[in-house]
């Protein structure tokens, strides 16, 4: 029996964990996530009779295993596409047809959030929720910190916020956002001159927060385009998008507009009154689209996402190098871009890699 470790329950976890638990036969997967749900920013949540991706937008087709995993490999029923293109505004706010309007774009009738829901799915991982890691802990084989990279006999074990342990793991793979990832490394015991090498390194990468207003309308809007992108990052509002325009996720006749705030203004308000911010990013929405009735929603949600985009990826020598000590970084900010199918992509390299060296 092979045990596998894996510290969140992202969209590049829930790919690693497909992967080596196909691919291994007596691997042991078990997955610890922090909060409730799973796929980390691609996140949905539902609300009477609707249902909304506040996080990540959609699923772009731009990676062709990525592509072929979603609509051949799993169960593609409920994958919509959505409609409409994605069009451009500036510091003025003035709007201009835009960009990606040959793209395919993706989500489900329940949200993104089935995307890991369906990889767990197939798997026979332990997945437990609401369990925050505090301790990663690297040991011998008679149970002693240890931290050899090249100890056979050495392996992971972690401590989470109750108390509990669990492992030990013979692999372990780290997919929080890299702030996280460094926290979690800097405190690890593991006696090792590439765990400082590994926290610089992943303590560089940049990270760009998101503010983001969810807002509900009792009217349609009469646009031509699916969202709105501010492309000089010039504006307080970095993108709008209708979430009427994904099949099932808003009644006909409605509008339900997902506000993501600009990263400066977002990380200048993240903490400032909610209200104030949903009020504020309204107005914007109102004067961006053209349409005063937008500043007054019928019902309104939010969320801010501290972690939401890293600026660059992470200096892969460090990275590769922790793979000797049976541990794997993995997660959008390991490809290098702040998207859905870059975790995806990347969860899937290292499963492969994972199940090779198993």
């Amino acid at each position: 029996m092979t045990d596998v470790g894996i510290v969140g329950a992202g969209a590049g976890a829930a790919a690693a964990a497909f992967v080596i638990d196909g691919t291994v036969p007596d691997a042991d997967v078990t997955v610890l996530e922090k909060s409730g749900g799973l796929c980390g920013r691609a996140a949905t949540r539902r609300h009477d009779d609707l249902t909304y991706d506040y996080g990540a937008n959609y699923l772009k087709s731009d990676d062709d295993r990525v592509v072929e995993l979603i609509t051949e490999t799993l169960d593609d029923e409920g994958l919509v596409e959505v409609t409409g293109p994605v069009y451009t505004f500036d510091a003025d706010g003035t709007v201009s047809p835009g960009r990606d309007a040959d793209e395919h774009k993706w989500s489900y009738r329940r949200g993104l959030t089935q995307i890991a829901k369906r990889l767990f799915g197939r798997t026979d991982a332990t997945v437990h929720r609401r369990t925050r890691v505090e301790t990663v802990r690297r040991v011998d084989g008679a149970g002693d910190t240890d931290g050899g990279a090249n100890d056979g006999d050495a392996r992971w074990e972690l401590d989470d916020a109750d108390g509990e342990a669990h492992g030990p793991f013979d692999v372990l793979l780290l997919n929080p956002p890299a702030p996280q990832t460094a926290e979690l490394l800097r405190t690890a015991e593991w006696d090792d001159p590439l765990r400082e090498t590994l926290v610089e390194a992943v303590g560089d990468v940049a990270y760009g927060s998101v503010w983001t207003a969810v807002l509900r309308y009792p009217f349609a809007l009469d646009v031509p385009y699916y969202a709105l992108v501010n492309t000089d990052k010039e504006h307080p509002v970095g993108w709008i998008s209708r979430e009427e325009c994904k099949a099932g996720h808003v009644p006909d006749g409605e509008t339900l507009l997902v506000v993501q705030a600009s990263g400066a203004w977002s990380t200048e308000h993240y903490d400032d009154d909610p209200a104030e911010n949903v009020a504020a990013l309204a107005n914007h929405a109102a004067d961006i689209v053209g349409d005063d009735r937008l500043a007054d929603p019928a019902w309104t949600d939010h969320q801010g996402w501290r972690y939401a985009l890293p600026d660059a990826g992470v200096d892969r020598g460090p990275v590769d190098s922790a793979r000797d000590a049976g541990l794997y970084l993995l997660g959008d900010w390991v490809a290098g871009e702040g998207r859905l199918h870059a975790a995806l992509a990347n969860g899937l390299d290292v499963g492969e890699r994972v199940a090779y060296g198993l």
